[in-house]
């Protein structure tokens, strides 16, 4: 009998489903979720106010968050007109890829990047392309080198996720300016605001100045809004006309959007995560530093997780469940290639402290 179902396209067929940082234990417990580079503040008061005012559920929301549109620019001097909303900055990186690469198409991203990078590409038919890293970090030379006639995209993200590394402004225009006009060039700045004032890697500037560049935004990080889902992107008026064709209808609920106005209204709320951020970071990657000696590396850091590395006798997967033991969540990475490292997200004083404590005992055991 001639088998008449649907035909799965080869390409979706090689997809394997995005997997979230677990928040349970053994049998269900929940623990303390520092897998998912979520605020530890929580969010603004001023956003939660305004999450609280919700509009009447029977009306759609405003299809092109018009009003949130003009306060990004005016935020970020930029012109409304070339900002676009989405359903977290994830669905506009994918309109990005599905408008510019399909099959046969290369995209290509930094290995350790966004685990989400070769998804993106897998779902429009698209080769995704891995340039080899520099000690976990994005290489612009590796990257130009992994360039091929084929490459539509090139995705950065910066800082990055999961390694914490960040490409300065020089190194960031380094690469643009060895990019064909063809090719788009994608910044994803999910972690720009916990960068220290003055750090910049000047890919607002870029996106501005040329027809083939994107950057990306969310407010699901500093801003403390992931349940929300908002993120934005900036680039020319092509690019941004083409994320409006295929970007979902409605697809930013009135709430979100007023909560995401409502934390903009509130920037001494972002500093004090970038502060709280900052100081914990740094306290923590000195105690890990202090445990280099049982085989522990931490990696340099610009967003609100680390990085650890296992090279000793304490290994990643032992630590994850020693972690799991004391009540807390983190990210192992065996799927991107570092089954060796653990993302921890930096949480509070009192999460961190509890961390370093019991990776120091764990190590000292495994000695």
């Amino acid at each position: 009998m001639t088998d008449t179902r649907p035909v799965l396209k080869p390409w979706i067929e090689q997809i394997h489903a995005y997997v979230p940082g677990r928040s349970k234990g053994a049998g269900g417990r929940e623990l303390v979720k520092l897998s998912a580079n979520e605020n530890p503040l929580g969010c603004s008061p001023l956003a939660a106010a305004a999450r609280a005012e919700l509009p009447s559920p029977d009306r759609y929301p405003d299809p092109d968050s018009a009003a949130l549109r003009e306060k990004i620019a005016a935020v970020h001097g930029l012109d409304p007109a070339r900002v676009v909303c989405g359903t977290g900055s994830g669905e506009l990186l994918h309109c990005a890829v599905q408008a510019y690469a399909g099959p046969g198409d290369e995209v290509l991203f930094s290995r350790y990047a966004f685990s989400l990078y070769p998804l993106l590409a897998q779902k429009v038919g698209a080769v995704p392309v891995m340039a080899e890293a520099a000690d976990y970090a994005a290489s612009v030379d590796n990257l130009l080198a992994a360039v091929t006639q084929r490459t539509r995209v090139v995705l950065l993200d910066n800082p990055n996720n999961p390694t914490g590394t960040f490409l300065p402004a020089a190194e960031v225009a380094r690469l643009h300016a060895a990019l064909a006009p063809d090719v788009l060039l994608v910044v994803d700045q999910a972690y720009a605001e916990y960068l220290e004032p003055g750090d910049d890697d000047g890919g607002l500037a870029l996106a501005q100045a040329h027809e083939n560049v994107i950057v990306s935004r969310t407010f699901s990080k500093a801003y403390g809004l992931a349940g929300d889902r908002v993120g934005w992107a900036t680039g020319a008026p092509g690019i941004v006309d083409a994320l409006n064709r295929l970007r979902g209808a409605f697809n930013v609920p009135m709430t979100a959007q007023l909560a995401a106005m409502a934390a903009l209204d509130d920037p001494a709320f972002v500093r004090a995560s970038r502060e709280h951020n900052s100081a914990e970071r740094a306290r923590f990657v000195a105690v890990m530093e202090g445990l280099s000696n049982h085989g522990l590396r931490v990696l340099p850091s610009e967003g609100n997780f680390v990085l650890v590395l296992f090279e000793g006798a304490l290994d990643a997967a032992a630590a994850l469940d020693g972690l799991a033991d004391a009540g807390y969540a983190v990210r192992h990475l065996p799927g991107q290639g570092l089954p060796h490292g653990l993302r921890i997200t930096i949480g509070t004083a009192q999460d961190m402290d509890a961390i370093a404590e019991t990776l120091r005992r764990l190590a000292e055991q495994a000695a």
